[in-house]
This record gives C-alpha cells, structure tokens and sequence, in this order.
C-alpha cells in the first residue's frame, strides 16, 4: 500500500485526484498505476485499470489469477468491473469513497450473487493516510 500511496502523489502532482494502485503477484510489483483522466483526456485512465494494463502488458496475459490489487481508495463501479474481468484474486484498499466506491460504500458489486468472478476483499489498510491525500486535495482545490 506505500507503493500505492507514492503513486497517489505522483497523480497529485499533476493535479489529478491522488489515487494510486499497484497489481502484486507472487511478493512482486507487476503492474502501477494512478489517475491520469485529465492528463491523458481519458474517462477510463483510473489507477485501478491503469495498474491492471500495467500489469496484464508485463505478464502478457490478461487473465491475472493470483493477483492482489492494492488501492488507496475503494474502486468506483468500472474499475469492479475490471478487476472481474482481468480475474483478479483480492483487493486491498486503504478508504472508503462514499460518493462512488462500488465495493461497500455504494454498492457491493464484487460480492453480488449473479457475479461470475468473486474478488476477496479488505480494507482500511493505512486509511488514515489515504483518506489525508484526499482531504489535502481536495481542501487545495477550495
């Protein structure tokens, strides 16, 4: 999660909203990721799905088995989504996004019934530094 919260910064630095995400498999990095919606004038270029591509590129698979994916902010709908269809094993994440999270917050769409893949789930992981970034952020917009 501290790879995931360097990356966090790196998106702040460019005045993206700082989230960072790293795919690990096996004890090893494999993929990175962080926001980059307005830089690369991308709806889809969340870390989560940027991590994945990341991740799926340097595999050269896009099914990733036996991955975790660590993220300081709990995945919107979409990025869910990616992480059933890249088949990823288990999500970390450091805080809840109470406006969009689709994991508790919202919705709950990696746990519902009709899912085909299931993704094992924990959270709060360094929180209070994840939810910080955030604040920080977003107080500096104001």
């Amino acid at each position: 999660m501290r790879k995931a919260l360097l990356l966090a910064d790196d998106a702040a630095d460019i005045g993206e909203v700082p989230v960072g995400a790293v795919v690990v498999v096996n004890n090893e990095i494999v993929g990175r990721g962080f926001n980059q919606t307005r830089l690369l004038c991308d709806p889809f270029a969340h870390a989560e799905v940027m991590a994945v591509r990341d991740a799926a590129t340097s595999l050269a698979q896009y099914r990733l088995t036996g991955a975790t994916l660590y993220v300081t902010i709990e995945p919107c709908l979409m990025c869910c989504g990616a992480l059933q269809h890249a088949r990823i094993d288990r999500l970390v994440y450091g805080a809840r996004e109470p406006k969009t999270g689709a994991v508790v917050s919202v919705i709950d769409s990696l746990m519902d019934a009709s899912a085909q893949h299931r993704v094992a789930i924990s959270e709060g992981v360094l929180v209070d530094e994840c939810e910080q970034r955030m604040q920080d952020f977003f107080k500096a917009l104001r």
